[in-house]
């Protein structure tokens, strides 16, 4: 019986699931954040094998399944993916390896075919297609370096930018500032600046001011409002960029929400996002994540082995 250990690793956590290949979940562990590109390679696959002996006990050895099927914050680049797959190998996890970038198992957790689009909206943003052939689209999704605009981490660093020049007279009045200072309880945005710059402030907590940005839009304040605009124009850009690279515009196709950001169904964003896709990509069906990414590594783990149906129905039976 070949056994799947499904991994995703994401930037905040990494969730590991081991699988009998009829879908029986034979345990699960999570452990911290998947970070290759900061801590290196080795340091991120230890991140993985702490989380398997959490779900497999301490005194577990490799080979620890008969698959492993990696999907990967940070596996942006086939390159990346081959040497994440390649430390994977050197460990002995499995005999066989597949390692995808983690945008990957958010399109098949979610879909009900093995095809369609993802767009993925956490901290960063990305999108991937799949077509019923085979064919992939897909980005680098390198951050600005690429023309990426967006995530939670690019929305925070827009809302303090607006709020700098709204306090300091280069830009408009926004409600932003009020939000910068009182997220941090500052006296003023320019002390948030400086404790960011002087390192008394980690810039991971930037974060905090995504929500905040959409409530603030809620209440109609222009310049978030079009920092909102602006998202739903990315969000669809990439969809309809992959539906069209893989000649799927004029076809029924799933368009798979995910990450925090697309998961809050944010009114104003819904609403502008359902706007352009009826206008941009008519045939797209929405469908926003409501499981966890590591399904979609375990089926597309299981897919790998040829296991039943049965066997991927059970699974989902679980979540």
């Amino acid at each position: 019986m070949t056994t799947v250990l499904a991994v995703d690793g994401g930037n905040s956590k990494t969730d590991v699931l081991l699988l009998a290949s009829d879908g029986t979940i034979l345990g699960q562990g999570r452990g911290g954040p998947f970070l290759p590109q900061s801590a290196g390679v080795a340091a991120a696959v230890d991140v993985v094998e702490e989380a398997v002996r959490q779900a497999l006990g301490p005194g577990a050895a490799p080979p620890y399944a008969g698959l492993v099927a990696a999907y990967l914050a940070g596996a942006d680049l086939p390159v990346e993916e081959e040497a994440l797959a390649a430390e994977f190998r050197s460990r002995g996890f499995a005999g066989d390896v597949v390692v995808g970038n983690d945008t990957f198992a958010l399109l098949r957790a979610a879909t009900s075919e093995p095809w369609g689009v993802a767009v993925v909206c956490g901290a960063g943003i990305n999108a991937v297609g799949v077509s019923p052939n085979g064919q992939v689209a897909r980005f680098p999704a390198l951050g600005r370096i690429s023309g990426d605009w967006g995530g939670g981490q690019g929305l925070a660093e827009e809302t303090l930018w607006h709020a700098v020049r709204a306090e300091d007279g280069r830009g408009e009045p926004t409600a932003l500032a009020g939000l910068v200072k009182a997220r941090f309880g500052a006296a003023t945005v320019e002390e948030v600046v400086l404790g960011l710059h002087f390192g008394r402030l980690e810039p991971i907590r930037l974060l905090e001011l995504t929500p905040g940005l959409f409530t603030v839009a809620a209440a109609g304040d222009a310049v978030a409002v079009s920092l909102v605009t602006r998202l739903a124009e990315e969000v669809v850009s990439l969809a309809e960029v992959c539906l069209r690279r893989l000649g799927l515009l004029e076809t029924p196709t799933e368009v798979v929400l995910g990450g925090g950001v697309l998961r809050a169904r944010d009114p104003l964003l819904t609403r502008l996002l359902d706007e352009r896709f009826a206008a941009r990509a008519p045939r797209a069906k929405q469908v926003v994540a409501e499981v966890p990414p590591i399904v979609g590594a375990a089926l597309n783990g299981l897919d790998r082995i040829g296991a039943s149906e049965e066997a991927k129905i059970r699974l989902r039976g679980h979540f």
